[in-house]
């Protein structure tokens, strides 16, 4: 194989790594029955695919012969702990016995792992904070840096809650599966939370280059429509809705050369008017069912955005309307932040401020990137330049997403002229 033809291939090996290797993991955690067994073998996989594939070229079915491959990856691994453990023997024998079909692998199951493996990770033996990272981790690929962020908590702490929920669920034997009808509806705030988590992460990085991670988002959306599928729940209705309602939007986010536009300052006509609709009427459904909760008040609100057909048009006292609504059902400083920038859409810069300030005086929101954005927005509106400038600059401070960075970096410039 010639030189270029083996870049060609490797190539190949990434990219299936970047759109497979988390369904691949999912599946093999299901075949192998244990994480770190399935992480190894993944990555055992993959290498083989690097060494073999030059020579032999790229199988017709890439994914079937990575997880065939890493099945077998594991159970050598699991036979030579059979010398040290010899509780070990039963299954890796069972699991050789099973590894044969290969043909198998490339089934509607594949497809349904990583659902499969959401539910074993928020199963309610797991600590709560657990059962997020864990799946933010094991199901869709964040790093532990990035959890972290999410959360605002320590990487070293993340690691440690992902060690220990693996932990429980080897020795609690918590099984892999979706969860029977009687037992989903315990298991769905925390799954739908997940969900939103890793749709946040892809519609608006956390750091890097890139804006948004669309790879993350889609993900996203594609696990909300099977939990759709599996539980035609009010607030499932709600989640996937919100969640192509803001995905409507993701053309009109960036400029081509990678830019960050504000919301009011976005070309309407590259909103995506089929999610829209699809997301428009998921929230309709919801609504009339009158068991909604958060996640559908929020869709609604990003629906009245939806309508507007320019800025001016956003009817402000019903999205202030629908955040009290919010903070009544779900509590939060981000939910309070947000309903303070409607605020201020509705009666002013001053009204809105003030809400934003008393936020921030309570501490709750100290390190809060958007928080500090706004205010400096608002201060800007206002002509007070010196506050405006002090809040852009903190929030220089607390961002590590290059685009938000230079549309800072660009209105701090702006004050100055």
């Amino acid at each position: 194989m010639t030189e270029n033809a083996a870049d060609q291939v490797r190539e190949s090996v990434d990219k299936v790594y970047r759109s497979e290797s988390r369904r691949i993991l999912a599946t093999l955690i299901r075949l192998l029955g244990d994480f770190d067994l399935a992480e190894d073998a993944l990555h055992d996989a993959f290498r083989a695919a690097l060494e073999r594939w030059p020579k032999e070229g790229v199988p017709d079915n890439p994914r079937a012969w990575l997880i065939a491959t890493g099945r077998f990856k594991g159970i050598d691994a699991m036979r030579r702990r059979v010398r040290f453990d010899s509780s070990q023997t039963a299954i890796s024998e069972q699991l050789y016995g099973e590894a044969s079909d290969i043909a198998s692998l490339d089934d509607e199951s594949v497809e349904d792992d990583r659902l499969r493996l959401i539910f074993t990770c928020c199963h309610p033996a797991l600590a709560p904070e657990s059962r997020t990272a864990l799946t933010l981790r094991e199901v869709c690929g964040l790093t532990t840096e990035e959890i972290a962020r999410a959360f605002l908590t320590p990487p070293p702490t993340l690691a440690q809650r992902i060690v220990r929920a693996k932990t429980k669920i080897r020795e609690a034997r918590i099984p892999y599966q979706v969860p029977s009808p009687a037992e989903l509806p315990q298991r769905l705030d925390t799954v739908l939370q997940v969900i939103y988590l890793v749709f946040n992460e892809g519609y608006s990085a956390s750091f890097g280059a890139s804006l948004t991670r669309s790879d993350l988002s889609s993900e996203a959306i594609r696990l909300g429509r099977l939990l759709l599928e599996l539980l035609p729940e009010p607030e499932v209705m709600g989640l996937l809705a919100l969640m192509l309602l803001h995905e409507s939007r993701r053309s009109a986010r960036v400029s081509p050369t990678g830019d960050l536009i504000l919301l009011e300052d976005q070309d309407r006509s590259l909103w995506n008017r089929a999610q829209i609709a699809e997301g428009t009427t998921l929230i309709e459904r919801a609504l009339s069912s009158r068991r909604f909760g958060p996640y559908t008040l929020q869709a609604a609100i990003a629906a009245l955005h939806a309508e507007a057909t320019e800025p001016a048009a956003t009817d402000w006292s019903q999205i202030v309307g629908l955040y009290d609504l919010l903070l009544r059902a779900e509590p939060s400083p981000v939910i309070e932040l947000n309903r303070a920038v409607a605020v201020a859409m509705r009666d002013g810069s001053e009204a809105g401020l003030a809400l934003i300030d008393a936020i921030l005086a309570r501490g709750e929101l100290a390190d809060n990137y958007p928080a500090y954005a706004a205010r400096a927005d608002l201060c800007r509106r206002l002509g007070k330049t010196a506050d405006a400038r002090s809040s852009y600059h903190r929030a220089l401070e607390l961002t590590g997403l290059e685009p938000e960075r230079r549309f800072l970096e660009r209105r701090l410039a702006e004050l100055k002229n």
